[in-house]
């Protein structure tokens, strides 16, 4: 029960940071080549506290292009914000 609240809380803060960047990348339409960057900045205290991990920017931009690799290769279509929750989850929870 505990991993479900707190994979649901994850998915919530995902999906904040998602409308976040769309906001400051409006007038592109969210296009950002560089986006692993941007929400690595705007996620790593709210997922280091929500996980109890310690992580750098750098290693955190890493494991953001990796599940979004994984996404496009293993699960094309779906939510991405519960993909990554589950495999947050997964690899610190």
């Amino acid at each position: 029960m505990v991993d479900a609240t707190k994979r649901k809380e994850l998915e919530n803060i995902l999906k904040e940071a998602g409308q976040a960047h769309h906001e400051a990348y409006l007038d592109t339409d969210g296009a950002d080549p560089d986006w692993p960057i941007w929400y690595a900045g705007y996620l790593r205290d709210r997922l280091a506290g929500l996980l109890n991990a310690q992580f750098t920017k750098s290693e955190l931009v890493y494991l953001l292009v990796t599940l979004d690799r994984e996404v496009q290769r293993n699960a094309p279509g779906t939510d991405w914000q519960a993909y990554y929750a589950r495999a947050l989850l997964k690899r610190y929870g």
